[in-house]
């Protein structure tokens, strides 16, 4: 019997297309009113139907905190592993099972901290996952502490007298692991969450997706700053593959390059812009453009950075497992191999 080859694996015959209600589990949403948390959940059980992949081969993983109660409010299969480790695990689950489609929710302390390792070897194996790294600044589940992202000078119940680490940037992160599909979103722009998740999904190979999230309750207006509604338009970038990059009210500022390195803004004349301003190459092989996009605070691109193609981990598994299989087995030569050696009496 092939390993594949089980009722696991046999679907029920084609019905009536998936619906928003059809992820949903049947379990009660636990998270403090007014944490960002609910938006995304509402967002990935919104686009999950058009990605056109049954629920039975559909898996969610997470690890500890409070994004990770994500696979519980999922009507698929899930995982909620231990800390940090959701990366790891999912990796294996999706070299076991490459039908499957697996999710990944972690969040700044989780992904960052203990996690950091397994996240960083997932993303450079290009094994085939969604990540989804809710990036709200603090450590929300064990009561308010600093985390990795948590900017320099913040007082948290660890940190009474301000913080003095430099945060962590998620995105420079995961493009110098080599993440084939890296972006950013803010989970109250819940159009533009929709599309950048929906094109996550889609992705075949390491997708990372930080999602600026908010906590009501240890760390309110976490990114108001430069997401909030009042703000956002002046504060970020949205970015588009192929064209200027242009924000602001109508369009009237732009971002090019001084020096040849450091991005700058300048005015814009909608009706004679620029020619020199930035165009979004977010297909480049090389993610230098990516790279500079990821260190800019203000405005602060958020959108699709890096979107490539390479062989997944999995693939390149069950090539060589199929090649391994092809060649006809000798235990001699695999015993008596170039590590063996004679003693002379």
């Amino acid at each position: 019997m092939d390993d594949h080859d089980h009722n696991f694996d046999t679907l029920p015959a084609a019905g009536p297309a998936l619906t928003m209600k059809d992820f949903k589990s049947d379990q009660m949403v636990r998270w403090c009113p007014g944490c960002g948390d609910f938006a995304i959940l509402s967002s990935v059980q919104k686009i999950l139907p058009a990605l056109g992949v049954p629920r039975e081969k559909t898996v969610f993983v997470s690890g500890i905190g409070c994004s990770s109660r994500f696979p519980y409010y999922m009507n698929t299969y899930g995982f909620h592993s231990i800390h940090g480790r959701a990366p790891t695990l999912a990796t294996a689950i999706k070299c076991a099972r490459p039908d499957l489609q697996v999710w990944v929710v972690t969040g700044d302390g989780d992904g960052l901290s203990i996690g950091g390792n397994h996240l960083i070897h997932a993303l450079r194996k290009n094994a085939d996952l969604k990540i989804l790294l809710f990036n709200n600044r603090i450590y929300g589940l064990t009561k308010g502490q600093y985390s990795p992202t948590s900017e320099f000078g913040k007082k948290t119940k660890s940190s009474p007298m301000g913080t003095i680490d430099e945060p962590l940037n998620p995105l420079a992160i995961a493009l110098a692991s080599e993440a084939t599909f890296v972006a950013r979103a803010v989970d109250t722009d819940l159009p533009f969450l929709g599309e950048i998740l929906t094109k996550a999904g889609k992705h075949k190979g390491s997708a990372f997706v930080e999602i600026l999230q908010n906590c009501a309750v240890f760390n309110d207006g976490s990114w108001d700053e430069v997401a909030g509604k009042a703000v956002r338009d002046e504060k970020m970038l949205r970015l588009e593959h192929g064209k200027p990059m242009l924000f602001g009210k109508e369009g009237r500022q732009g971002v090019r390059l001084k020096n040849g390195f450091e991005p700058e803004v300048v005015a814009v004349d909608p009706a004679n812009p620029p020619k020199d301003l930035l165009v979004h190459d977010a297909k480049a092989k090389t993610p230098t453009l990516a790279h500079l996009l990821a260190q800019m605070h203000e405005p602060m691109p958020h959108g699709v950075f890096r979107d490539v193609s390479k062989p997944t981990l999995d693939q390149l598994m069950e090539e060589q497992i199929a090649a391994a299989k092809s060649k006809p087995a000798d235990l001699q030569a695999l015993l008596r191999g170039a590590e063996t050696w004679t003693v002379a009496a």
